[in-house]
């Protein structure tokens, strides 16, 4: 890519939600002393990648308007992705996963959605302006 054009944009469309990962390994989350949070969701996690890997990117999708959606809307900006594209819903929460690695290798979730707002993204909610750059 030449140096005088632009980098193009990558958009990533989906979930960004909250992983619950146990304070021990090798557990199951039943055996777990306690879990740490962090951010997920693979969309949003491409999109903050490209973005150190020194490319442009944007997420599309919808968060609870709750204090998570708000934290995961932060990271994505503290990491230099653009959030035009994110949504809030105040009747929705986000998403919350809690996630192990096993002993035996195998991963394991437990999704936590009512439906959380990242399911409740409707079309008219999208930023095409920010899908179409």
């Amino acid at each position: 890519m030449s140096s005088t054009r632009e980098k193009g944009l990558i958009v990533s469309f989906g979930e960004m939600l909250i992983d619950f990962v146990p304070t021990e390994s090798g557990v199951s989350l039943a055996e777990s002393p306690g879990f740490l949070k962090a951010p997920g969701g693979a969309p949003a996690n491409v999109a903050i990648a490209v973005t150190r890997l020194g490319g442009r990117s944007a997420f599309v999708g919808k968060l609870g308007g709750d204090e998570f959606g708000h934290m995961l809307a932060g990271i994505l900006r503290e990491n230099g992705v653009d959030d035009k594209g994110v949504t809030f819903d105040e009747g929705a929460r986000t998403a919350l996963a809690f996630v192990t690695l096993r002993s035996d290798g195998d991963r394991e979730f437990m999704f936590y959605r009512n439906p959380s707002a990242d399911m409740l993204l409707r079309p008219d909610e999208l930023n095409l302006e920010l899908i179409r750059s």
